[in-house]
Protein backbone atom coordinates (compact mmCIF):
# COMPACT_ATOMS: atom_id res chain seq x y z
CA UNK A 1 0.00 0.00 0.00
CA UNK A 2 1.39 3.37 -0.77
CA UNK A 3 2.06 6.21 1.19
CA UNK A 4 3.16 10.05 0.24
CA UNK A 5 4.23 12.77 3.15
CA UNK A 6 4.43 16.45 2.29
CA UNK A 7 5.26 19.39 4.34
CA UNK A 8 2.90 21.96 5.24
CA UNK A 9 4.15 24.15 7.63
CA UNK A 10 6.43 24.28 10.72
CA UNK A 11 6.03 21.00 12.43
CA UNK A 12 2.69 19.94 10.33
CA UNK A 13 3.24 17.47 7.90
CA UNK A 14 0.37 15.88 5.69
CA UNK A 15 0.14 11.93 5.15
CA UNK A 16 -1.67 10.59 2.94
CA UNK A 17 -2.20 6.47 1.81
CA UNK A 18 -4.06 4.95 -1.34
CA UNK A 19 -6.87 2.83 -0.13
CA UNK A 20 -7.36 1.38 -3.59
CA UNK A 21 -10.77 1.76 -6.13
CA UNK A 22 -14.14 2.85 -4.71
CA UNK A 23 -16.08 -0.72 -5.65
CA UNK A 24 -18.98 1.79 -6.43
CA UNK A 25 -17.52 5.04 -8.16
CA UNK A 26 -14.15 2.21 -9.58
CA UNK A 27 -12.37 6.37 -8.09
CA UNK A 28 -9.05 5.53 -6.36
CA UNK A 29 -9.62 6.33 -2.58
CA UNK A 30 -7.45 7.99 0.34
CA UNK A 31 -6.98 8.68 3.66
CA UNK A 32 -5.61 11.84 4.51
CA UNK A 33 -4.18 12.80 8.24
CA UNK A 34 -2.60 16.20 9.02
CA UNK A 35 0.00 15.19 11.72
CA UNK A 36 2.25 17.85 14.01
CA UNK A 37 5.38 16.60 15.13
CA UNK A 38 9.45 16.35 13.50
CA UNK A 39 9.87 14.75 10.24
CA UNK A 40 11.04 11.09 11.76
CA UNK A 41 7.53 11.41 14.18
CA UNK A 42 5.67 12.41 11.00
CA UNK A 43 7.53 8.82 8.97
CA UNK A 44 6.57 6.22 11.87
CA UNK A 45 3.03 7.73 11.80
CA UNK A 46 2.38 7.11 8.23
CA UNK A 47 3.92 3.92 8.36
CA UNK A 48 1.59 2.75 11.30
CA UNK A 49 -1.14 4.02 8.92
CA UNK A 50 -0.05 1.85 6.43
CA UNK A 51 0.09 -1.15 8.60
CA UNK A 52 -3.08 -0.71 9.62
CA UNK A 53 -4.92 -0.21 6.42
CA UNK A 54 -2.97 -2.30 4.52
CA UNK A 55 -5.53 -5.07 3.23
CA UNK A 56 -8.20 -2.82 5.03
CA UNK A 57 -10.06 -2.72 1.51
CA UNK A 58 -10.01 -4.85 -0.92
CA UNK A 59 -8.87 -3.99 -4.39
CA UNK A 60 -11.86 -5.03 -6.03
CA UNK A 61 -14.82 -6.38 -3.77
CA UNK A 62 -15.35 -9.80 -5.52
CA UNK A 63 -12.33 -10.65 -3.90
CA UNK A 64 -13.52 -10.70 -0.35
CA UNK A 65 -15.71 -13.47 1.30
CA UNK A 66 -18.46 -13.73 4.14
CA UNK A 67 -15.20 -15.72 6.23
CA UNK A 68 -12.67 -12.86 5.08
CA UNK A 69 -15.19 -10.05 6.27
CA UNK A 70 -16.47 -11.78 9.66
CA UNK A 71 -12.62 -12.10 10.48
CA UNK A 72 -12.08 -8.63 9.82
CA UNK A 73 -15.18 -7.42 11.67
CA UNK A 74 -14.61 -9.23 14.83
CA UNK A 75 -10.96 -8.16 14.40
CA UNK A 76 -12.27 -4.13 15.26
CA UNK A 77 -15.38 -5.22 16.91
CA UNK A 78 -13.89 -7.34 19.73
CA UNK A 79 -12.32 -4.57 21.48
CA UNK A 80 -15.68 -2.81 21.99
CA UNK A 81 -17.39 -6.31 22.79
CA UNK A 82 -16.80 -7.61 26.86
CA UNK A 83 -14.47 -10.40 26.54
CA UNK A 84 -17.57 -12.79 27.14
CA UNK A 85 -19.51 -11.32 23.71
CA UNK A 86 -16.81 -11.31 21.74
CA UNK A 87 -15.85 -14.99 23.09
CA UNK A 88 -19.56 -15.85 22.09
CA UNK A 89 -19.47 -14.32 18.76
CA UNK A 90 -16.46 -15.76 17.54
CA UNK A 91 -17.95 -19.13 18.77
CA UNK A 92 -20.61 -18.35 16.53
CA UNK A 93 -18.60 -17.31 13.64
CA UNK A 94 -16.41 -20.25 13.59
CA UNK A 95 -18.76 -23.01 14.60
CA UNK A 96 -21.33 -22.17 12.15
CA UNK A 97 -21.38 -19.37 9.65
CA UNK A 98 -17.94 -19.82 8.58
CA UNK A 99 -18.05 -23.59 8.09
CA UNK A 100 -21.43 -23.30 5.86
CA UNK A 101 -21.39 -19.49 4.15
CA UNK A 102 -18.10 -18.33 4.55
CA UNK A 103 -17.00 -19.00 1.09
CA UNK A 104 -19.13 -16.89 -0.44
CA UNK A 105 -18.34 -13.65 -2.45
CA UNK A 106 -19.81 -10.87 -0.11
CA UNK A 107 -20.87 -8.81 -2.89
CA UNK A 108 -22.86 -11.58 -4.34
CA UNK A 109 -24.56 -12.35 -1.12
CA UNK A 110 -28.09 -11.67 -1.38
CA UNK A 111 -30.79 -11.46 1.61
CA UNK A 112 -32.79 -14.36 0.13
CA UNK A 113 -29.19 -16.15 0.86
CA UNK A 114 -29.08 -15.91 4.29
CA UNK A 115 -32.77 -16.44 4.08
CA UNK A 116 -31.98 -20.08 2.75
CA UNK A 117 -29.02 -20.30 5.44
CA UNK A 118 -31.25 -19.71 8.37
CA UNK A 119 -34.03 -22.03 7.28
CA UNK A 120 -31.05 -24.76 7.21
CA UNK A 121 -30.01 -23.92 10.31
CA UNK A 122 -33.63 -24.36 11.34
CA UNK A 123 -34.53 -27.73 9.67
CA UNK A 124 -31.00 -29.48 9.35
CA UNK A 125 -28.44 -26.51 12.11
CA UNK A 126 -25.26 -28.49 12.36
CA UNK A 127 -23.30 -31.53 14.51
CA UNK A 128 -25.67 -31.66 17.36
CA UNK A 129 -28.65 -31.02 15.43
CA UNK A 130 -31.14 -27.97 14.48
CA UNK A 131 -30.32 -24.45 15.97
CA UNK A 132 -33.26 -22.71 18.33
CA UNK A 133 -34.95 -19.46 16.98
CA UNK A 134 -32.88 -17.69 19.70
CA UNK A 135 -29.34 -19.06 18.23
CA UNK A 136 -30.15 -17.80 14.91
CA UNK A 137 -31.28 -14.37 15.57
CA UNK A 138 -27.91 -14.48 17.28
CA UNK A 139 -25.85 -15.17 13.83
CA UNK A 140 -28.74 -12.89 12.26
CA UNK A 141 -27.29 -10.28 14.12
CA UNK A 142 -24.02 -10.91 13.84
CA UNK A 143 -24.70 -10.87 10.21
CA UNK A 144 -26.11 -7.41 10.05
CA UNK A 145 -23.28 -6.40 12.60
CA UNK A 146 -20.90 -7.23 10.56
CA UNK A 147 -22.13 -6.36 6.81
CA UNK A 148 -23.32 -2.81 8.20
CA UNK A 149 -19.52 -2.43 8.47
CA UNK A 150 -18.20 -3.75 4.97
CA UNK A 151 -20.44 -1.09 3.69
CA UNK A 152 -19.04 1.33 5.65
CA UNK A 153 -16.06 0.36 4.48
CA UNK A 154 -16.33 0.48 1.40
CA UNK A 155 -16.47 -3.51 0.60
CA UNK A 156 -20.46 -4.08 -0.47
CA UNK A 157 -22.38 -1.64 -1.66
CA UNK A 158 -25.89 -2.61 0.69
CA UNK A 159 -26.37 -4.82 3.67
CA UNK A 160 -28.15 -7.99 2.65
CA UNK A 161 -28.92 -8.62 5.97
CA UNK A 162 -31.25 -5.60 6.09
CA UNK A 163 -33.94 -7.31 4.43
CA UNK A 164 -33.77 -11.05 5.58
CA UNK A 165 -35.90 -12.66 7.55
CA UNK A 166 -34.66 -14.88 10.77
CA UNK A 167 -37.21 -17.05 12.17
CA UNK A 168 -39.12 -15.17 15.21
CA UNK A 169 -38.06 -16.21 18.62
CA UNK A 170 -41.49 -16.73 19.77
CA UNK A 171 -40.51 -19.17 22.99
CA UNK A 172 -42.22 -17.30 25.96
CA UNK A 173 -39.54 -16.67 28.80
CA UNK A 174 -41.42 -18.56 31.28
CA UNK A 175 -39.64 -19.62 34.89
CA UNK A 176 -40.67 -20.43 37.78
CA UNK A 177 -38.73 -18.81 40.59
CA UNK A 178 -38.24 -20.81 44.10
CA UNK A 179 -40.63 -19.47 46.36
CA UNK A 180 -40.26 -18.12 49.79
CA UNK A 181 -40.12 -21.23 51.37
CA UNK A 182 -37.58 -22.81 49.56
CA UNK A 183 -35.45 -19.89 49.84
CA UNK A 184 -35.65 -19.79 53.53
CA UNK A 185 -34.40 -23.62 53.32
CA UNK A 186 -31.72 -23.16 51.26
CA UNK A 187 -30.68 -19.88 53.97
CA UNK A 188 -30.79 -22.15 56.61
CA UNK A 189 -28.83 -25.24 54.96
CA UNK A 190 -26.21 -22.85 54.01
CA UNK A 191 -25.64 -21.02 56.84
CA UNK A 192 -24.89 -24.38 58.49
CA UNK A 193 -22.71 -25.89 55.66
CA UNK A 194 -21.07 -22.86 54.39
CA UNK A 195 -20.80 -19.05 56.12
CA UNK A 196 -19.78 -17.52 52.65
CA UNK A 197 -22.01 -19.30 51.05
CA UNK A 198 -24.85 -18.40 53.08
CA UNK A 199 -23.82 -14.91 53.10
CA UNK A 200 -23.37 -14.80 49.33
CA UNK A 201 -27.06 -15.66 48.86
CA UNK A 202 -28.47 -13.79 51.46
CA UNK A 203 -27.32 -10.98 49.56
CA UNK A 204 -28.71 -12.31 46.28
CA UNK A 205 -32.22 -12.73 47.66
CA UNK A 206 -31.49 -9.28 49.10
CA UNK A 207 -30.49 -7.59 46.00
CA UNK A 208 -31.69 -9.58 42.73
CA UNK A 209 -28.04 -9.03 41.61
CA UNK A 210 -26.54 -11.04 38.91
CA UNK A 211 -23.91 -13.65 39.96
CA UNK A 212 -21.01 -12.14 38.45
CA UNK A 213 -22.01 -8.60 39.96
CA UNK A 214 -21.94 -10.32 43.36
CA UNK A 215 -18.47 -12.00 42.74
CA UNK A 216 -16.80 -8.85 41.77
CA UNK A 217 -18.49 -6.77 44.70
CA UNK A 218 -15.07 -5.31 46.99
CA UNK A 219 -15.57 -4.05 50.58
CA UNK A 220 -15.07 -0.35 49.29
CA UNK A 221 -18.53 -0.79 47.26
CA UNK A 222 -20.25 -1.29 50.56
CA UNK A 223 -21.50 1.68 52.82
CA UNK A 224 -21.98 -0.02 56.19
CA UNK A 225 -23.07 2.86 57.71
CA UNK A 226 -25.34 4.20 54.83
CA UNK A 227 -26.44 0.33 54.64
CA UNK A 228 -25.97 0.56 50.73
CA UNK A 229 -24.06 -1.47 48.23
CA UNK A 230 -22.92 -0.08 44.87
CA UNK A 231 -22.90 -2.17 41.95
CA UNK A 232 -20.30 -1.19 39.33
CA UNK A 233 -18.88 -4.61 38.38
CA UNK A 234 -18.92 -7.96 37.08
CA UNK A 235 -16.77 -11.72 36.74
CA UNK A 236 -17.39 -13.57 33.85
CA UNK A 237 -15.34 -16.44 32.39
CA UNK A 238 -13.89 -15.96 28.77
CA UNK A 239 -11.91 -18.64 27.42
CA UNK A 240 -11.58 -20.25 30.95
CA UNK A 241 -9.98 -16.94 32.06
CA UNK A 242 -11.73 -14.59 34.92
CA UNK A 243 -12.28 -11.18 33.52
CA UNK A 244 -13.54 -7.95 35.37
CA UNK A 245 -15.73 -5.59 33.34
CA UNK A 246 -18.64 -3.46 33.60
CA UNK A 247 -22.04 -4.57 34.31
CA UNK A 248 -24.17 -5.73 31.63
CA UNK A 249 -25.91 -2.54 31.09
CA UNK A 250 -22.85 -0.84 32.00
CA UNK A 251 -24.41 1.27 34.28
CA UNK A 252 -23.68 1.71 38.22
CA UNK A 253 -26.42 1.55 41.11
CA UNK A 254 -26.34 1.87 44.27
CA UNK A 255 -29.17 -0.33 46.15
CA UNK A 256 -30.38 -0.27 49.53
CA UNK A 257 -29.87 -3.21 52.33
CA UNK A 258 -32.00 -4.54 55.32
CA UNK A 259 -30.65 -4.83 58.63
CA UNK A 260 -30.45 -8.48 58.58
CA UNK A 261 -28.16 -8.48 55.44
CA UNK A 262 -26.24 -5.96 56.74
CA UNK A 263 -25.80 -8.00 59.44
CA UNK A 264 -24.47 -10.68 58.00
CA UNK A 265 -22.72 -8.88 55.95
CA UNK A 266 -20.75 -7.64 59.38
CA UNK A 267 -20.53 -10.92 60.37
CA UNK A 268 -18.50 -12.07 57.38
CA UNK A 269 -16.48 -8.98 57.16
CA UNK A 270 -14.97 -10.19 60.95
CA UNK A 271 -14.40 -13.58 59.69
CA UNK A 272 -12.46 -12.23 56.48
CA UNK A 273 -10.46 -9.76 58.63
CA UNK A 274 -9.31 -12.46 60.60
CA UNK A 275 -8.13 -14.55 58.02
CA UNK A 276 -6.73 -11.15 56.26
CA UNK A 277 -4.69 -11.10 59.57
CA UNK A 278 -3.38 -14.58 59.51
CA UNK A 279 -1.70 -13.61 56.29
CA UNK A 280 -0.45 -10.57 57.34
CA UNK A 281 -2.51 -8.06 55.61
CA UNK A 282 -4.37 -5.41 57.35
CA UNK A 283 -6.60 -3.64 54.81
CA UNK A 284 -9.94 -5.83 53.26
CA UNK A 285 -11.18 -2.57 51.09
CA UNK A 286 -9.67 -3.26 47.88
CA UNK A 287 -10.44 -7.36 48.18
CA UNK A 288 -12.69 -8.83 47.10
CA UNK A 289 -16.04 -10.04 49.38
CA UNK A 290 -16.39 -13.78 48.35
CA UNK A 291 -13.05 -15.52 47.89
CA UNK A 292 -11.94 -18.93 48.55
CA UNK A 293 -8.14 -17.39 48.98
CA UNK A 294 -7.26 -16.29 52.72
CA UNK A 295 -6.13 -12.81 51.45
CA UNK A 296 -9.26 -12.31 49.35
CA UNK A 297 -7.02 -11.01 46.27
CA UNK A 298 -8.77 -13.52 43.95
CA UNK A 299 -12.88 -13.96 43.28
CA UNK A 300 -14.66 -16.52 43.33
CA UNK A 301 -15.64 -18.23 40.04
CA UNK A 302 -18.63 -18.21 38.50
CA UNK A 303 -19.11 -22.08 37.55
CA UNK A 304 -17.38 -23.00 40.64
CA UNK A 305 -19.94 -20.90 42.22
CA UNK A 306 -22.70 -22.57 40.62
CA UNK A 307 -21.57 -25.75 41.26
CA UNK A 308 -21.70 -25.00 44.75
CA UNK A 309 -24.91 -24.12 44.89
CA UNK A 310 -26.64 -27.13 42.92
CA UNK A 311 -24.60 -29.14 45.86
CA UNK A 312 -26.30 -27.02 48.24
CA UNK A 313 -29.69 -27.65 46.46
CA UNK A 314 -29.26 -31.17 46.92
CA UNK A 315 -28.53 -31.10 49.99
CA UNK A 316 -31.78 -29.10 50.71
CA UNK A 317 -34.00 -31.23 48.62
CA UNK A 318 -34.55 -28.36 46.35
CA UNK A 319 -34.41 -29.71 42.68
CA UNK A 320 -34.51 -27.45 39.51
CA UNK A 321 -33.26 -24.14 40.87
CA UNK A 322 -30.78 -22.65 39.40
CA UNK A 323 -28.22 -19.59 41.13
CA UNK A 324 -29.88 -17.00 38.48
CA UNK A 325 -33.44 -18.32 39.81
CA UNK A 326 -32.86 -16.02 43.07
CA UNK A 327 -33.04 -12.98 41.07
CA UNK A 328 -35.71 -14.06 39.39
CA UNK A 329 -37.17 -14.85 42.55
CA UNK A 330 -36.59 -10.91 43.54
CA UNK A 331 -38.31 -9.38 40.65
CA UNK A 332 -41.71 -11.48 41.15
CA UNK A 333 -41.75 -11.05 44.93
CA UNK A 334 -41.11 -7.18 44.25
CA UNK A 335 -43.88 -6.77 41.34
CA UNK A 336 -46.49 -9.18 43.29
CA UNK A 337 -46.17 -7.41 46.64
CA UNK A 338 -46.68 -3.70 44.34
CA UNK A 339 -43.32 -2.37 44.28
CA UNK A 340 -43.45 -0.02 41.13
CA UNK A 341 -41.55 -1.51 38.28
CA UNK A 342 -39.65 1.52 38.46
CA UNK A 343 -38.07 0.57 41.46
CA UNK A 344 -37.53 -2.89 40.45
CA UNK A 345 -35.97 -2.17 37.24
CA UNK A 346 -33.25 -0.18 39.45
CA UNK A 347 -32.84 -2.70 41.97
CA UNK A 348 -32.01 -5.50 39.12
CA UNK A 349 -30.25 -3.18 36.75
CA UNK A 350 -32.04 -2.91 34.08
CA UNK A 351 -31.99 -0.09 31.95
CA UNK A 352 -35.86 0.87 31.48
CA UNK A 353 -38.67 -0.49 33.55
CA UNK A 354 -40.02 -1.87 30.16
CA UNK A 355 -37.46 -4.29 30.22
CA UNK A 356 -38.18 -5.85 33.37
CA UNK A 357 -41.94 -5.94 32.31
CA UNK A 358 -41.32 -7.36 29.34
CA UNK A 359 -39.34 -10.33 31.43
CA UNK A 360 -41.80 -10.66 34.00
CA UNK A 361 -44.56 -9.62 31.93
CA UNK A 362 -46.96 -13.27 33.19
CA UNK A 363 -46.33 -12.14 36.70
CA UNK A 364 -47.63 -8.37 36.89
CA UNK A 365 -51.56 -9.98 36.87
CA UNK A 366 -50.70 -10.93 40.39
CA UNK A 367 -49.53 -7.61 41.23
CA UNK A 368 -52.34 -5.77 39.19
CA UNK A 369 -54.87 -7.99 41.54
CA UNK A 370 -53.02 -6.76 44.32
CA UNK A 371 -53.43 -3.41 43.59
CA UNK A 372 -57.18 -4.43 43.06
CA UNK A 373 -57.74 -5.54 46.42
CA UNK A 374 -55.73 -2.69 47.80
CA UNK A 375 -58.38 -0.04 46.25
CA UNK A 376 -60.89 -1.95 47.23
CA UNK A 377 -59.87 -1.84 50.74
CA UNK A 378 -59.54 1.97 50.71
CA UNK A 379 -63.29 2.53 49.15
CA UNK A 380 -64.90 0.34 51.65
CA UNK A 381 -62.86 1.77 54.49
CA UNK A 382 -64.10 5.10 53.22
CA UNK A 383 -67.57 4.03 52.98
CA UNK A 384 -67.69 2.55 56.12
CA UNK A 385 -66.10 5.69 57.39
CA UNK A 386 -68.61 7.92 56.02
CA UNK A 387 -71.42 5.60 57.24
CA UNK A 388 -69.84 5.79 60.64
CA UNK A 389 -70.26 9.54 60.62
CA UNK A 390 -73.93 9.72 59.78
CA UNK A 391 -74.66 7.72 62.62
CA UNK A 392 -73.33 9.10 64.73
CA UNK A 393 -74.79 12.60 63.66
CA UNK A 394 -77.65 14.70 65.66
CA UNK A 395 -80.79 13.84 65.14
CA UNK A 396 -81.57 17.93 64.04
CA UNK A 397 -79.14 17.67 61.43
CA UNK A 398 -80.71 14.44 59.82
CA UNK A 399 -81.78 15.03 56.22
CA UNK A 400 -85.84 14.52 55.99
Amino acid sequence: MAGSLRKRGENSWQLRIHLGLDPITRRKRYLERTFRGTRREAERELARLVAENDGFVPRRDHESTVAKLLEKWLEFASPSLSPRTAMVEGGYVKSVIAPMIGHLQISKVTSLDLDRFYRHLVDVGGPKGPYSPASIVRVHGIMRRAFAQGVRWGWIRQNPAREASPPRDTTPRQFVPPTPDQVAQLLAEAKRRDSQMATLLRLAVSTGARRGELLALRWRHFDLGKGTVTIQRGIVLANGELVEQGTKTHQTRTITLDISTLQTLAEHRKRKFDLLEQVGADSLEDRFVFSELPDCSRPMRPDSTSRAFRALCAKAGIANVRFHDLRHYVATRLLTSGVDPRTVAGRLGHRKPSTTLDVYAHFVPEADQWAANLLASLLDKAISDEGGDRIGDSPHTVDR
